[in-house]
């Protein structure tokens, strides 16, 4: 007997791609709704690659009563009316959102860094799936930190256009065509010009002068590996379609070398270490899409700190930064808690 799963912004970039790892990793389901606004409502879209097609629900008339697991892809606002009705109605919510992350009764949950704090979440019947560079950058972090415990972290982004939905996506596309025939080519969706261009800005400006994004992967990583744990982020939009890039200077209490990370990285869950000091030996955010990985490369000492490391950290945004992290929970939540498909 498997699992009845509502995936709620199935129409958007990682409510289809929720679609498609559930159907990838063979998630245990009985059926699949798939819910949106009324301006998607009837629409037919594809189940991953199973030949099956769902029809589009809206979610204002949806009954969330009987349905197991409810997977939010539909932005804050969707989740602050709907995600308390699903989880009331005992659907257990895994939410895409920054709406719930710093909930201190919302588990936030990367299943290969702290799978434990999901025993929590029956305070709301609400997880929470972290920003995507919080993701995929803690996936990398957390063995060295058990290895050799970090003082402090400093991490350049370099975001995708991907992150910003499908509007950013289309932006990049038109702005370079457009370039290219001399056409106009004004920012609608970003601050200033995407193509060939990059933004050091993404979300709003806090009082600090740091951004909304920049503050989420500082507070998120405090809250999944430790409060004690320092963090500077800056925070860039690029040029990509898909696929988030870091580079990650660390800096930790205890000695560790480069080819103790390197060891270490290699043998961790949801890690590919890539790291061959030639040509073409580490990954690019191309190399990424569609993979489940974390990819690891550029694993270097830092000689002007004490016990410094520096790292580069590419991941499919769209997936360990959102959708598959999210089908992990779900799964995470199946073995330690549900059971229903056991």
């Amino acid at each position: 007997m498997g699992y009845r799963v509502v995936v709620v912004g199935a129409t958007g970039n990682v409510g289809r791609e929720i679609l498609n790892i559930l159907v990838e990793r063979q998630f245990p389901y009985d059926e699949i709704a798939a819910v949106a606004s009324g301006r998607s409502t009837g629409q037919m879209i594809d189940l991953g690659d199973s030949g099956k097609e769902l029809k589009v629900r809206n979610i204002e008339h949806f009954d969330f009563d009987g349905w197991d697991l409810a997977l939010f892809a539909a932005g804050s606002a969707v989740s602050k009316v709907y995600a308390p009705i699903a989880a009331a109605a005992g659907c257990t919510v895994i939410d895409n959102s920054s709406l719930y992350r710093m909930d201190p009764d919302v588990p936030l949950i990367v299943p290969e860094v702290n799978p434990e704090a999901i025993d929590g979440y029956r305070a709301k019947n609400i997880i929470a799936n972290p920003n995507c560079s919080t993701a995929q950058m803690v996936v990398a972090l957390k063995p060295l930190h058990d290895a050799a415990t970090i003082k402090r972290v400093v991490v350049a982004t370099y975001q995708s256009v991907s992150g910003a939905g499908k509007a950013g996506m289309d932006e990049l596309f038109e702005q370079s065509r457009n370039i290219f025939v001399g056409d106009s080519n004004s920012p609608v969706k970003f601050t200033k010009q995407i193509a060939f261009n990059v933004i050091p800005h993404i979300d709003d400006f806090l009082d600090d002068g740091s951004t909304k994004e920049e503050w989420k992967m500082v507070v998120e990583t405090k809250k999944i590996l430790g409060a004690k744990i320092k963090v500077s982020a800056t925070c860039v939009r690029v040029p990509v379609f898909v696929g988030h890039s870091e580079a990650i200077n660390i800096e930790f209490e205890d000695e560790i070398s480069a080819a103790d990370a390197q060891r270490i990285l290699r043998e961790s869950p949801g890690i590919m270490l890539v790291d061959k000091r030639e040509d073409g030996g580490y990954v690019t955010p191309v190399e990424c899409v569609g993979e489940y990985a974390t990819y690891v490369s550029r694993v270097r000492e830092d000689p002007t700190v004490d016990n410094g490391l520096s790292i580069w950290v590419v991941s499919d945004n769209l997936r360990k930064g959102a959708a598959l992290n999210a089908v992990q929970i779900a799964e995470l939540l199946g073995r330690r808690h549900l059971q229903k498909a056991a």
